[in-house]
């Protein structure tokens, strides 16, 4: 037996066990999952089978509602540096299309893989990426007030990534809705008319254009900034009056650190020539 049947016959065998361990997939998906995909980066070639849509469908149906959970986002961590190499060099746009999905990651898991992100993060920064990235670390902070918000708002028992998946699915109607009242009656999104002051503050209007765009998943360019977003602004002033979370916290340690990557792997690219 060669070397690679003998690879082939590990990878069944790690597969085998995790399907066997994992009795209950959809509480844990990264357990499975993440040797599913592994199989898939290995011997795609051998089973015909392109690896990218798998990998692509993992970050937006599994990752994307699951990223708060501790074990999930350590188990992606672990996975995306032991095949770093691998995606960058196969499918050198994933990182960096997902990078705002993952900057949700490590502003929620900061505390415990802040080492492992920090050997991730050169791997987000591309030719596609590096401008948008840039006002997204800088936007750190407030993207952890909107998840501690979405978090408030949806209840103990929710994952924050669901919550946020339930808000985006339900953001294009209210926002139609919202465009036509401004067309028809002149007000505009976010007026909130003489009631707004009895609101409840963990509330979230699925309309703000600004709440969507911290909380997106991929990376769709340098978009416009929407300025205005009296929810956010209220937010943030409760952030800045009242006491800072650990969560926060820890924020406002990490962008600086980021930045610094951020400009040492651009400028270096830039001297390269790789964002020409």
């Amino acid at each position: 037996m060669n070397d690679q049947d003998g690879d082939w016959n590990y990878h069944l065998r790690i597969l085998t066990n995790s399907a066997r361990d994992s009795t209950d997939p959809a509480s844990d998906p990264s357990v499975l999952q993440s040797a599913i995909l592994q199989f898939f980066l290995d011997f795609g070639d051998m089973v015909l089978h392109d690896a990218d849509p798998s990998l692509r469908t993992f970050f937006r149906s599994c990752l994307s509602r699951e990223f708060s959970d501790a074990a999930v986002a350590e188990a992606t961590c672990e996975f995306l540096i032991e095949n770093k190499r691998k995606l960058l060099a196969s499918f050198p746009n994933l990182l960096s299309q997902f990078f705002p999905l993952l900057l949700k990651l490590i502003a929620w898991n900061w505390e415990k893989l802040e080492k492992s992100f920090l050997k991730i993060f050169p791997g987000l920064i591309s030719p596609g990426s590096f401008l948008p990235l840039f006002p997204s670390i800088l936007d750190l902070p407030m993207l952890v007030v909107a998840l501690e918000k979405v978090k408030r708002s949806s209840g103990s028992g929710s994952r924050v990534g669901g919550s946020i998946a339930s808000i985006q699915k339900s953001a294009a109607p209210e926002m139609l809705l919202a465009l036509m009242d401004e067309a028809y009656t002149g007000s505009t999104i976010g007026d909130g008319g003489d009631d707004s002051e009895s609101e409840d503050n963990n509330t979230i209007d699925v309309a703000d254009p600004l709440f969507l765009e911290l909380l997106k998943d991929e990376n769709d360019g340098l978009a416009e900034r929407h300025l205005a977003s009296p929810a956010l602004n209220a937010a943030l002033q409760a952030a800045a009056s009242g006491p800072w979370s650990e969560r926060m916290k820890q924020t406002l340690k990490i962008a600086p650190r980021l930045l610094d990557v951020y400009f040492s792997v651009t400028l270096r690219d830039a001297n390269d020539c790789k964002f020409i």
